[in-house]
């Protein structure tokens, strides 16, 4: 098992250098000047020299990948364009409302996906299965916007039970924190329990026609214990990585969520460096986007390694 998740690491360093490489050729040949950002509409070509020298724009650009790789893996992400603030300052107080919400959506998801799933397959075919597909249908179907205005008219406007929007960080209580996650969390839930439902469903339906199934049946097992224990542990896999594709979207940011309830997350931070050609902040986010991916898929392996017995090198 460790030298089977030892070459997925070994085999992630290529794939972040290619992303790199990719990410830093793909923003120098995009159309715009940073220094001309910098500078502004009256700057004078000597103005704009200066600039381009002091940021090493007039470098050949495989000088200026090697500066900016060498930075890179000393922990240094640059500096922003427009701010002039460190990067990693930027990013910091960003990533405590992500990784809040995608931990809350993501085990409130599974919490309730998983069962339902795995009673529509046990169920299959009567009406307690269509009627989760049929949530699932509305959850794929419904704008997330629509459903987090729908949220904040009801619980927060109408009922006043929960605040509208913003986001407080833990170390200001746990109350207030968790006021404020409970809305964007149940928005972005109601997709995800689709999805997750649907999948878990698939998985075991097609578990359940195993061999393995029937004799466990067979050997007087409860059907609590065939679901749970043998079904479900082998249906688990394709479910897993669903789960993790979607905490690793969830944390890279989900633009429309954070939009609707005023969250400073990592998405907004993406968009709003995009929307100013903030080349040094969609640099950075793209690769903590990869980052993020490639440390998803490293624990969906070592999952995969505790769940299939047939993974041991």
């Amino acid at each position: 098992m460790l030298g089977y998740l030892l070459r997925r690491i070994l085999a992630a360093i290529p794939v972040m250098g290619v992303v790199a490489l990719f990410v830093f050729l793909l923003l120098r040949l995009t159309p715009g000047d940073p220094a001309a950002i910098l500078a502004g509409d009256n700057a004078t070509p000597e103005q704009l020299e200066r600039i381009r020298t002091s940021l090493g724009l007039n470098e050949p650009i495989y000088i200026q990948f090697y500066t900016w790789i060498v930075k890179l893996l000393h922990g240094d992400l640059g500096v922003s364009l427009i701010s002039n603030k460190p990067i990693l300052e930027m990013i910091g107080p960003r990533l405590e409302p992500s990784i809040s919400v995608a931990l809350a959506t993501i085990i409130l998801s599974i919490l309730v996906a998983v069962p339902l799933g795995v009673v529509a397959a046990w169920k299959h075919g009567t009406w307690i299965d269509r009627f989760v597909m049929g949530l699932s249908v509305l959850g794929f179907s419904v704008p997330v916007f629509v459903i987090g205005y729908v949220l904040i008219q009801l619980f927060a406007i109408d009922l006043r039970w929960v605040p509208v929007q913003g986001f407080r960080s833990i170390s200001a209580g746990f109350g207030p924190f968790f006021e404020r996650l409970i809305l964007p969390t149940c928005t972005l839930s109601f997709i995800y329990v689709a999805l997750i439902a649907r999948m878990t469903r698939a998985s075991m339906l097609d578990v359940l026609g195993e061999d393995y199934v029937r004799t466990a049946r067979a050997k007087g097992i409860g059907e609590a214990g065939v679901l749970l224990h043998h079904a479900l542990r082998n249906a688990a896999v394709p479910v897993i990585t669903v789960i993790g594709s979607g905490f690793a979207l969830l944390i890279s940011g989900v633009v429309v969520t954070e939009s609707v309830f005023n969250l400073p997350g990592i998405g907004r931070l993406t968009v709003d460096a995009v929307l100013a050609r903030d080349y040094p902040v969609i640099q950075a986010m793209i690769l903590l986007t990869s980052g993020i991916y490639v440390g998803v898929n490293l624990l969906i392996d070592l999952a995969y390694t505790l769940l299939d017995p047939r993974i041991r090198y």
